[in-house]
């Protein structure tokens, strides 16, 4: 069976959560059932299906981000957080 797709919110939505500096935080759940990027309150919200170990699910974090804003994933860049549920990427848009 095949997995479901992520459920993502616009780019223009996650876009606008980007700072000047081209800076977004990230509230991360690791092992979900599902993976979905969701703004609620002005913030963004990762859930992804990947465990926390050896940085897999800093890793779904960042091709997530990068599938929802229509870029590479190598622009997408973890800054702070690797261990923490609060994540700080850099994002090259």
């Amino acid at each position: 069976m095949a997995r479901p797709r992520a459920v993502l919110p616009p780019p223009e939505a996650v876009r606008a959560l980007v700072d000047g500096e081209g800076r977004l935080t990230v509230r991360v759940t690791p092992g979900a059932r599902g993976e979905a990027l969701e703004i609620a309150d002005g913030r963004l919200a990762a859930k992804v299906r990947a465990k926390p170990e050896d940085g897999k699910a800093n890793e779904a974090v960042r091709e997530l981000l990068a599938t929802a804003l229509a870029i590479a994933p190598s622009r997408v860049e973890l800054l702070r957080g690797a261990t923490s549920r609060e994540k700080q990427f850099r994002v090259e848009i």
